[in-house]
């Protein structure tokens, strides 16, 4: 495995733990800042919205700088950044800081996987593309539980101290192990090749995929806790155990997906999608049963992560003459959809429908996102 991708694996760790870590230290940052909880939750959802904007936003921009400047950059904001949240003397500046290392998200992402199917052999960009993904997965089963206890015992303002120190590590580890990846004549920062590069149709179609099977997922995720303990009657004790069990199993899909992107891309793609569409299915006859739908979750967090390797192994593929902005939008798209799918599970919930319901949404997003991408696989096959 190369060095270069593991420190690119580095800072996505870095950088998912800083997003996903806020959860658990939300209460005391609201006590400490003299804040209500939903007001403590603009660092959440604000955050999303930053990602969305500032990866298209600085794609634009930045197109004709190297690669490995770009990502060195990023980092050194994110590790500024957090050191600012650190001794952030009141909410307001607490919030500014979080939103100006929201913009760099999206952007270290869509740079990164440019540089990992840059720097490997064709035949293993879908690896390349995993391996960072991979980072955000066991952010979320290693970086957050540790940088919650962190916060727990030493304070919410030690955590993004820790946050800022992976971000030292991932910094160093980018300028030493990542080689300069120039860019082709034809990527020198075009902004008009980068817009035209959208409109292809494996593009727009991958794109689509993310989003629909996103809204579907995030639907059900975000409300994942009361439905297993109203519905499912499962002790609220073993729910994080359960969200352990998604976390290893998003992590395994994630990279046995960048593996399947490597052998049969389009293949691996619509199976997994149609995969998802039984998983969601066997939810509604079982969501009752504790001890069913607790492999269910270990399944379901499988493939819910495992098609993101090969749905954005194809935009990139297919954006090599362009993917500064393409391979930006990526983040973007799974941001606005988890935004998307919470609402929609909330309104839902909201209007009587139950918890129960939330299957329903991810049987009708993976039917939506496999029929695209099954039209898209045969239109590919009969233009071959």
């Amino acid at each position: 495995m190369s060095l270069a991708l593991l420190a690119l694996f580095a800072a996505a760790f870095a950088i998912g733990t800083s997003e996903f870590v806020i959860a658990g230290i939300l209460p005391a940052v609201s006590s400490d800042l003299g804040i209500s909880i939903p007001t403590a939750g603009l660092l959440v959802s604000l955050y999303a919205l930053g990602v969305a904007i500032g990866g298209p936003l600085l794609a634009t921009f930045t197109g004709r700088y190297p690669k490995k400047l770009l990502l060195l950059i990023y980092v050194g904001i994110f590790i500024v950044g957090y050191a600012v949240c650190a001794v952030a003397p009141n909410y307001a500046s607490l919030l500014v800081a979080r939103m100006v290392i929201s913009l760099i998200h999206g952007a270290y992402f869509g740079s990164a996987m440019v540089v990992a199917t840059t720097i490997v052999e064709p035949s293993r960009r879908g690896f390349a593309v995993a391996l960072i993904l991979a980072g955000l997965t066991v952010a979320n089963i290693v970086g957050v539980p540790f940088g919650t206890a962190i916060g727990t015992a030493f304070g919410w303002r030690m955590t993004f101290w820790a946050v800022s120190g992976l971000g030292i590590v991932a910094f160093l580890l980018i300028l030493l192990l990542v080689p300069f990846v120039r860019p082709e004549p034809q990527q020198a920062g075009n902004l008009l090749a980068e817009v035209k590069a959208l409109w292809r149709e494996p593009v727009l179609t991958s794109i689509a995929v993310i989003i629909v099977q996103t809204i579907g997922q995030f639907a059900l995720f975000t409300y994942i806790s009361p439905l297993l303990t109203t519905v499912s009657g499962i002790q609220l004790d073993f729910v994080p155990w359960l969200l352990l069990l998604f976390g290893v199993g998003s992590t395994i899909g994630v990279l046995v997906g960048g593996r399947l992107a490597d052998w049969k891309l389009m293949a691996s793609l619509t199976g997994i999608l149609f995969a998802q569409i039984v998983v969601y299915a066997l939810m509604l006859p079982f969501d009752t049963s504790p001890w069913i739908m607790g492999v269910l979750v270990l399944l379901w967090g499988s493939l819910a992560f495992a098609f993101g390797s090969p749905a954005q192994t194809r935009i990139l593929v297919n954006t090599r003459d362009a993917p500064l902005l393409a391979s930006s939008l990526i983040p973007s798209s799974f941001n606005v959809a988890i935004a998307l799918g919470a609402w929609l599970g909330g309104v839902l919930i909201d209007r009587g429908f139950g918890y129960g319901i939330l299957p329903w949404i991810g049987v009708a997003s993976a039917v939506a996102a496999t029929a695209i991408s099954g039209v898209s696989w045969a239109r590919e096959r009969r233009a071959a």
